[in-house]
């Protein structure tokens, strides 16, 4: 009976128990290998790389996508109401006598505008009309580029503004490119305007002031 225990060996033998820590030792050197997280090495992330939405800008999208949005809700309503006002005027007020909003100050008087806002430049509607659909270019381009909600809103009126002058410029009559803008705000000593000429002064007024105050399109600040 001793000699078969010693054959086939049992725990209280001292080789049968320095077999098992040389093989839990095994199994703790292959854990260091591994980093003693489960992964390799070549699985495991280096301490210097940079996760993938950093890296491709894919943080700053959204971001963008949110002023594009911006811009082109300030536009649209621009747009909108400039449209929906010469509709009514051209529909209740061309044709008719003026109507007396605060006394000789301002009223409601429709006409029709050859030339850029305020009436300046009749003789060269095809000119502004080129101008007009320049801008316009030239804000869709910018957008990409758009990290402001400031300038967001300033371009956005540029745009609507524009928008509702080149509509006129295109369908109105004499013609193509050369239609008469519809204007009915009349201060008194102050030339006929309409909403889209005020969003553009209003878009260029805001333009000014975030450029003194060193605010550029891409959200960033510099002083000079």
């Amino acid at each position: 009976m001793a000699e078969a225990e010693r054959i086939i060996g049992t725990p209280g033998i001292p080789g049968a128990a320095s077999a098992e820590p040389e093989q839990s030792d095994g199994n703790a050197a292959s854990g260091d290998r591994s980093g003693g997280d489960g992964q390799t090495p070549a699985e495991r992330p280096s301490g210097n790389s940079v996760p993938a939405s950093a890296a491709d800008g894919t943080d700053e999208r959204p971001r963008g996508r949110r002023k594009i949005a911006v811009l082109f809700t300030v536009a649209v309503l621009a747009y909108a109401l400039d449209l929906i006002s010469k509709m009514i005027v051209v529909a209740k007020l061309e044709h008719h006598d003026s109507i007396e909003i605060i006394g000789d100050w301002l009223r409601f008087e429709a006409i029709r505008n050859a030339g850029a806002a305020f009436g300046f430049g009749e003789a060269f509607t095809i000119i502004f009309t080129v101008i007009a659909a320049a801008v316009i270019v030239v804000i869709a381009r910018l957008a990409r580029k758009l990290y402001s909600v400031p300038w967001a809103i300033a371009l956005g009126l540029l745009l609507g503004g524009a928008l509702g002058n080149l509509t006129d410029r295109i369908f109105r009559s004499p013609g193509v490119f050369e239609g008469a803008v519809v204007d009915f705000i009349a201060p008194k000593h102050f030339a006929v305007f309409n909403l889209a000429d005020s969003a553009i002064v209003c878009g260029g007024i805001l333009i000014v002031l975030l450029s003194f105050r060193g605010l550029d399109p891409d959200g960033t600040v510099h002083k000079d």
